[in-house]
């Protein structure tokens, strides 16, 4: 097993959640609500209603949870890649297959569900509560909301939506590690194995705005599932959510935040990667 990609995903995604978290909130109050007609009226209204600190409502969730899920999708990824190369009595040295890519990469977006949902759950409502209707604020922390979500909707309530994070990290990270390797073997110098800090940096941006033009389809779908209930509209479901919203928003509403997320992949999944890549080749490197 590869623990030291367990620890460097824990890590990684520990960092990418705190470079990226503000522009998180955007795109998630953007996707679901209509009141904002682009990034920067969502921005300034923030700033002014709510301040800085309105950017970094419910961080401490994801933030303690992230180093887990990050651990299980890059740990799922790496371990599924090396499977596949034994089960096509590969050597580890050989260039990984595509498909192996692909299928690791799906294979870790799916695996961090389980983990990633209830965490998301209170990560959404905190962001959005200040946009839901009632003056008051419905949740005290993040603590308090996990705990109303269980109590007024069951267990079962924290992981509303959790089928449309499947279908968005599932595709999203087989297209962000394929991505990833793809702009590393390409750029990697010949006389090196490992692919250089700058290739790593450009690769691992590149792969994240790949990764989030495929998911954010699902991520609106998720997020509006996610509020489902409290914020004045009810869905029954994943596909009465996906055609509501398409029906009376037109199909652009899946789209809906993609620019913010796309500004926000590049300099997070950048980061994400070259703290992956430093404790991998701290972890792995001779002592």
């Amino acid at each position: 097993m590869h623990l030291a990609d367990f620890v460097a995903g824990s890590v990684g995604g520990a960092f990418g959640v705190a470079v990226g978290y503000p522009l998180d909130t955007v795109k998630v109050r953007m996707q679901t609500q209509t009141r904002d007609s682009g990034v920067w009226e969502c921005v300034r209204r923030t700033c002014r209603t709510e301040g800085v600190s309105g950017f970094y409502r419910g961080m401490s969730m994801p933030l303690s949870t992230v180093s887990i899920s990050s651990s299980l999708v890059f740990g799922t990824y790496r371990n599924v890649l090396h499977l596949l190369q034994e089960l096509r009595h590969r050597s580890t040295a050989e260039a990984h297959r595509k498909a192996d890519l692909f299928v690791s990469g799906f294979a870790g977006g799916v695996a961090q569900v389980l983990v990633m949902s209830p965490a998301d759950i209170v990560k959404v409502r905190l962001q959005c509560q200040s946009e839901l209707p009632g003056s008051r604020l419905r949740y005290r922390g993040p603590l308090h909301c996990l705990l109303s979500i269980a109590r007024d909707e069951g267990l079962l309530g924290l992981y509303k939506g959790s089928a449309a994070l499947a279908l968005r990290d599932g595709p999203s990270f087989a297209t962000y590690f394929l991505t990833y390797n793809m702009i590393c073997d390409a750029l990697r110098s010949t006389d090196s194995s490992r692919p250089g800090w700058t290739v790593v940096l450009l690769a691992g941006g590149v792969s994240g705005m790949c990764g989030w033009a495929v998911g954010t389809p699902m991520d609106v779908i998720k997020a509006r599932l996610q509020v489902s209930g409290v914020s004045g509209r009810f869905y029954r479901g994943f596909f009465h959510c996906l055609s509501h919203s398409v029906r009376s928003e037109g199909i652009a509403v899946l789209f809906r935040g993609l620019t913010v997320n796309c500004i926000r992949a590049f300099p997070v999944n950048m980061s994400v990667f070259a703290v992956y890549e430093l404790v991998v080749r701290f972890l792995r490197s001779p002592s």
